[in-house]
């Protein structure tokens, strides 16, 4: 199984930007689809981004549509997010997924990963 390990987490101020780096081992990562997940106190954990084995399949929530970018480095075993323009509610735990199955219909549902990272605190402050 693949190990995660996220970090660039950190508090920023709204309007803000902040890159979050995902370093994978173990396995190889190019056969693995990733994810981004956050989630808050209380809540369930909410689906951000995924990027599929290659570069061609993207998405995103709406919530962070045209603010962060997802994108992955094969050669070295990295995902990124990229977050510009950050509001308070941004703020939450960012946890990073990996997902090796061969066909995957819906990229948001977080059961299709079964590797997570420890998560990294991401604050937005108003």
């Amino acid at each position: 199984q693949v190990q995660l390990v996220e970090s660039g987490g950190g508090l920023v101020q709204a309007g803000g930007s902040l890159r979050l780096s995902c370093a994978a081992s173990g396995r190889t990562f190019s056969r693995y689809a990733m994810g981004w997940f956050r989630q808050t106190p209380g809540k369930e954990r909410e689906f951000v981004a995924a990027i599929g084995r290659g570069t061609s399949t993207i998405y995103y929530a709406d919530s962070v549509k045209g603010r962060f970018i997802i994108s992955r480095d094969n050669a070295n075993s990295m995902v990124y997010l990229q977050m510009n323009s950050l509001k308070p509610e941004d703020t939450a735990v960012y946890y990073c997924a990996a997902s090796d199955l061969s066909a995957i219909i819906d990229y948001t549902g977080p059961r299709i990963y079964g590797a997570w990272g420890q998560g990294t605190q991401v604050t937005v402050s108003s």
